[in-house]
């Protein structure tokens, strides 16, 4: 048999890497347009964002993670959660979208419950804190090399402006989002099951 044959219906590791690349371009897109609706609309979108303990916008806990307040709002998130993203989806596109799913609604609800009352917080930052713990600590919890790897050089790259993203050193920063939503990362690391062997991405 061609040793470069796949019979067994899984992805390669090129193509993987090809289905992760467009999903998080297509993810990125996304909150650029919106951006773009709501700049056009006279941030009209900004509603949508978590109004601390604010029983009728709970919904917002799933819009809040692809609202920003401005373009530079959105640009500074933009390249954090494509690499981020990216590489959690390397993994498998049904882990990457529970992974997501655990941060978003973990993070959006201690944003509500835990945020100065009356604040509007929204932007994917909690989204991007929390994919930064689940990778630094994913390799560790499977006991992966490469997972190892990965966790150490994204700690390496990005650890410095999470550490200082999760002290309330500015106002305007919802530091409470951050540090939850690093906390509710690093935990789904730990409450996944382990991949299955030939499925685990840059973790196998």
């Amino acid at each position: 048999m061609n040793p470069t044959d796949n019979r067994s219906g899984a992805m390669t590791d090129g193509e993987r890497a090809r289905t992760a690349g467009l999903l998080m371009a297509g993810w990125v897109a996304l909150l650029w347009l919106l951006e773009a609706v709501d700049t056009a609309t006279g941030h009209s979108l900004d509603t949508y964002g978590i109004t601390a303990r604010d029983t009728g916008d709970l919904p917002s806990v799933l819009s809040a993670p692809f609202i920003h307040f401005g373009w530079d709002h959105v640009a500074a998130n933009t390249l954090p959660l494509l690499a981020l993203g990216f590489l959690t989806a390397l993994g498998g596109l049904r882990r990457f979208f529970l992974v997501c799913a655990v941060i978003i609604v973990a993070d959006g609800l201690g944003v509500w419950l835990f945020s100065p009352a009356d604040s509007n917080t929204a932007g994917a930052s909690g989204l991007v804190f929390g994919l930064f713990g689940y990778l630094v600590v994913r390799g560790f919890v499977e006991r992966r090399p490469t997972g190892i790897v990965v966790g150490l050089l994204v700690a390496a790259i990005w650890g410095g402006a999470i550490l200082s993203g999760i002290g309330p050193s500015d106002s305007s920063v919802s530091w409470q989002g951050h540090l939850i939503g690093l906390l509710a990362g690093a935990a789904t690391a730990f409450l996944l099951p382990k991949a299955p062997a030939g499925r685990a991405g840059v973790y196998g």
